[in-house]
C-alpha cells in the first residue's frame, strides 16, 4: 500500500529540500545508503505527482573564471560636442536619451563677432582678382627685363599673402558651417549652426537657451552604442588561464536569469596596483543585443577557460542527506505496471548550468533510469 511507504518518501523529502542551488563545484563521498524497502507507486499516483524520469547524460562542463565589469563603447564612439567659436545659445531642443543622426542640427549659436570674419573674407576675395592680375603682369615684365625684379617680387609676395589669408578665412567660415561659396554681402549672418559629428544617443546636455558657450566648454555628449562591449576585471591569479577567443557568459542586474554571450577580444598587459586586477575587453557574439544595453551597466560574467564532457544528472535529481548525496533509481516491479524506486549513493563533482557531474557514474548501468523531477510534488501529496 502507498500509505506504508510514506515514511520512506518523507525521508527523501527532508533531504531533497536541502539540495543546494549554488553554482560552484560540489564534491562528496558516496556512503552506504540507508537500508530501505522499495517505494512503490501506482501509475495514477505517479502521474498525479508530476514525476519525470530520465537517464544520465553526457554534458559539457566548463572551468570558469568569474569576473565583474561594465558595458562600454570604444573611445571613438563617444563625442563631446564643442563650438569652434563662442556664442550665445539661440536654439537647442535636445534631451538626454534622444537619438540623433550624423549631420543633424544640434543647436544654434549667435554672436555679432561672426560678421567681421565674413566681411574680411569678402573684401579679400574682391582684392584677389587685382593682386593676381598685377602678379601676372609683373612676372611677364620681369621675364622681358622691362621692369625691376623687385617690383615682381613685391607683387608676388602680396598675392601669395592674400591667397594664404583668403584660404584661412575660408576655412574659418567652414568651421562656422557657413558656405563661403554662397556668401555675399547680402547674406551676412550672426548665427552659427552646430551639427552632430556622429550618429548615436545624446547622453549629456550642459547648455541651455541664452547661455554663453565658450570654445573650451562642452555643449553635449553623443554616444554611439553600435559597438557596445564588455570591460571586465579579472584577478591577476587567474590571468594564466585566460586567452583571446575564450567564450564569455554574462548577465545584467535588470535580469540575472537571462545570459548573453561574448568572447575575449583583448587582455590588458597591466595589472592595477591597487585592485590587483587585469582588464579584459570582450566583444558580443550577437551585435544586435547592443540595442538592449546602455553604457555603464554593471555585469557579472563567467569566462570559460576549459571544457570537457562528463556524465551528469540535473541538480534537482541529486539529494543530500547528512552530508552524503543520493539519487532515486527506478527498479523493476513484479506487476510491471507500478513504479518502484531505490535510493543509491553518488559522488558529485562540478555544478554547471543546473547539472551535477556524477563521479561514480560507472556504478550505474547505461540503462539506469533516475527520478529527475517530481519528488517535492510527491511529498506534498
Amino acid at each position: 500500500m502507498f500509505v506504508n511507504k510514506l515514511p520512506v518518501i518523507l525521508g527523501f523529502a527532508l533531504f531533497l529540500t536541502s539540495c543546494s542551488g549554488e553554482s560552484q563545484p560540489m564534491e562528496s563521498e558516496a556512503s552506504a545508503a540507508p537500508e530501505t524497502e522499495l517505494v512503490t507507486l501506482s501509475k495514477e499516483q505517479f502521474d498525479y505527482a508530476g514525476i519525470e524520469l530520465g537517464k544520465m547524460e553526457i554534458r559539457e562542463f566548463h572551468e570558469k573564471v568569474r569576473s565583474t565589469g561594465v558595458l562600454d563603447v570604444p573611445p571613438g564612439n563617444i563625442v563631446s560636442v564643442h563650438a569652434y567659436f563662442g556664442g550665445y545659445v539661440k536654439k537647442i531642443d535636445l534631451l538626454p536619451g534622444e537619438r540623433v543622426r550624423q549631420g543633424q542640427l544640434l543647436f544654434v549659436l549667435e554672436n555679432p563677432e561672426y560678421i567681421p570674419v565674413q566681411q574680411e573674407f569678402l573684401e579679400l576675395q574682391g582684392q584677389l582678382a587685382y593682386l593676381e592680375s598685377d602678379y601676372e603682369r609683373q612676372k611677364s615684365l620681369s621675364e622681358e627685363n622691362v621692369t625691376a625684379r623687385k617690383n615682381f617680387l613685391k607683387a608676388e609676395s602680396e598675392y601669395k599673402v592674400a591667397m594664404a589669408r583668403h584660404a584661412s578665412l575660408k576655412r574659418q567660415l567652414e568651421l562656422m558651417n557657413i558656405d563661403p561659396d554662397k556668401l555675399t554681402s547680402d547674406n551676412l549672418v550672426t548665427t552659427m549652426n552646430v551639427y552632430a559629428p556622429i550618429s548615436g544617443f545624446v547622453t549629456e546636455v550642459d547648455v541651455f537657451r541664452g547661455s554663453f558657450l565658450d570654445p573650451a566648454d562642452m555643449a553635449l555628449t553623443i554616444t554611439n552604442t553600435d559597438h557596445i562591449h564588455l570591460e571586465l576585471n579579472v584577478f591577476e591569479r587567474d590571468l594564466p588561464k585566460l586567452a583571446v577567443g575564450q567564450p564569455i557568459s554574462f548577465f545584467t542586474q535588470d535580469d540575472p536569469s537571462k545570459n548573453y554571450e561574448a568572447e575575449v577580444h583583448l587582455i590588458n598587459k597591466r595589472v592595477d596596483p591597487e585592485t590587483r586586477t587585469v582588464n579584459i575587453h570582450g566583444h558580443l557574439v550577437d551585435e544586435k543585443h547592443a540595442a538592449w544595453f546602455s553604457t555603464g551597466m554593471y555585469v557579472e560574467a563567467e569566462i570559460y577557460t576549459n571544457s570537457s564532457e562528463k556524465p551528469a544528472l540535473p541538480e534537482q535529481a541529486v539529494v543530500e542527506l547528512d552530508g552524503s548525496f543520493y539519487v532515486l533509481v527506478q527498479e523493476k516491479t513484479a506487476s510491471g505496471t507500478d513504479y518502484a524506486f531505490s535510493m543509491k549513493a553518488v559522488k558529485t563533482g562540478t555544478l554547471d548550468h543546473g547539472y551535477l557531474e556524477i563521479l561514480n557514474a560507472d556504478a550505474f548501468s547505461s540503462d539506469a533510469v533516475f527520478m529527475l523531477k517530481g519528488a517535492f510534488n510527491l511529498i506534498a501529496e
